[in-house]
């Protein structure tokens, strides 16, 4: 009798344990540092070591690739995890917010200041005025017009 590899598969015990592959396969994260001392090591190797050093760390080419773009941008700061966390973000929302806020206030008391300087400009002016009417003398209460009339 002839057996497939289904019926070689179904003949094998079957105790419920699930084989390795089965579990969901969880995203790695690479560090900063190990990123650069795999480009360093890869970029070090011969052209026909390459592979091997890719096959030892279970990486692919475009991992190097994109980590070579990112190194080139950006230095140390490109090779780290672009993640950010959702504290951080709203952190940098509301120093923005704060910051726009502070700048309209400031520039609503620069607004408020050059009033009060032409307001006291203007005091001033009326000041100067004031005392030298109150120098000139007084007042004639009788009104010029009627004095004309009164001398024809």
């Amino acid at each position: 009798m002839t057996m497939t590899t289904a019926d070689v598969a179904s003949s094998g015990s079957d105790d419920g344990v699930m084989g390795p592959r089965a579990d969901r396969p969880k995203r790695r994260r690479f560090t900063a540092e190990y990123k650069a001392q795999i480009l360093a090591e890869y970029e070090a190797a011969e052209r026909g070591v390459r592979g091997s050093v890719l096959r030892r760390e279970g990486l692919y080419s475009s991992h190097i690739i994109e980590w070579r773009r990112a190194a080139q941008a950006g230095a140390a700061a490109g090779l780290a995890p672009a993640t950010r966390d959702r504290r951080e973000r709203e952190r940098d929302r509301e120093v923005e917010r704060l910051r726009a806020r502070a700048e309209k206030a400031e520039a609503e008391l620069a607004k408020h200041k050059a009033a009060l300087d032409l307001m006291g400009k203007a005091h001033a002016l009326l000041e100067t005025l004031s005392e030298s009417a109150d120098l000139a003398g007084p007042v004639n209460p009788v009104n010029p017009v009627d004095e004309r009339r009164s001398k024809r």
